[in-house]
């Protein structure tokens, strides 16, 4: 019997870079915040130019990934400063909305 046949509910947690692949009917992606994502860590270590677009690509599409793991919900956190990666998403949604679109 599968969990939801028997009433029980299911969670999963994965990280970021675990995602791939796999497709949920809801999706979580929390602490999507400034320094977070990217995470400044990593940035911090980049030596130069050419491995920090590749860390900021990297990290951009992981969330990406994450984000598109969600069939029919999509829930997506941050506190202030938020990530800078949410506000390319916006735009790219905003791009492809129907009035963007007749513009």
């Amino acid at each position: 019997m599968l969990p939801h046949e028997i009433g029980v509910s299911v969670r999963s947690a994965a990280q970021l870079d675990r995602a791939k692949g796999l497709e949920f009917r809801a999706v979580v992606v929390m602490a999507c915040d400034d320094e977070v994502l990217p995470l400044q860590q990593r940035i911090a270590t980049v030596g130069d130019d050419a491995d920090l677009q590749e860390a900021y690509d990297t990290e951009r599409h992981l969330l990406y990934v994450a984000c598109t793991r969600a069939r029919d919900h999509l829930l997506v956190t941050s506190v202030e400063p938020a990530s800078e990666f949410l506000d390319d998403m916006r735009s790219q949604e905003d791009s492809r909305s129907p009035k963007a679109a007749e513009t």
